[in-house]
């Protein structure tokens, strides 16, 4: 497995190639944008008909991921749930696997735009999150530094199909999607690529974490 080691406002950061963020210091871990329950939203409101396997297959691996790391916190950036009901309606099974994940270690969960919070799983719920000097929160806010937000799901092409992709300048990081049925916005397009300076960076995820500078990434 390839990941890629960064810094932003001083911390050391390393970004994994399942879309996931590792604090080292801290043994913080870090996903956006799970969306569980999204096959359920979708047959409940009549959108169409989804194979319903996205929730499981997006607890595994976070489970991997918190298999291999070990954490003392988990921090679900907002938009953990797909909104409000899909919540009561996850499977008990699920849940469980959700609640044995988080024995033992602090969990904390942001304010998304689609949930408002799952405060009945356990953990914490919180509108933003700070780890030193850095601030965890679901959307960019507009002049902010030293914060690490979700929301717009970027992606990005080199050659061949896109990829989830985290972005980060000197100021700021947004990272990819972690739920297996998201949708992603192209980094190198409006409104993402006006959120960073010309020295952004777009990290691929996949089999191995592939930085490239934002310009780089191929427009389709």
């Amino acid at each position: 497995m390839t990941t890629h080691a960064f810094t932003l406002a001083g911390i050391h950061l390393t970004a994994l190639p399942s879309g996931a963020l590792w604090l080292a210091e801290t043994r913080t871990l870090v996903v956006s944008d799970l969306h569980l329950c999204k096959a359920e939203r979708f047959a409940r409101k009549g959108c169409g008909m989804l194979p319903p396997y996205e929730t499981r297959d997006t607890l595994a691996r976070l489970d991997d991921d918190i298999q291999l790391y070990d954490p003392a916190c988990v921090v679900c950036l907002g938009d953990s749930f797909d909104d409000v009901e899909a919540i009561e309606a996850m499977p008990d099974n699920e849940r469980l696997w959700l609640t044995r994940m988080q024995a033992g270690r602090e969990w904390i969960w942001i304010a998304g735009n689609h949930d408002a919070g799952p405060v009945e799983l356990g953990g914490d719920y919180l509108a933003e999150y700070k780890v030193g000097p850095l601030v965890f929160r679901h959307i960019a806010e507009d002049g902010a530094v030293a914060e690490v937000s979700g929301h717009y799901h970027p992606k990005h092409s080199i050659s061949g199909q896109s990829r989830p992709a985290f972005v980060y300048d000197e100021n700021r990081l947004i990272m990819p999607a972690f739920g297996t049925y998201t949708g992603g916005m192209f980094a190198n397009r409006a409104p993402l690529v006006q959120m960073f300076s010309a020295a952004a960076i777009a990290v691929l995820t996949g089999p191995r974490c592939l930085a490239v500078p934002l310009k780089a990434a191929r427009r389709r």
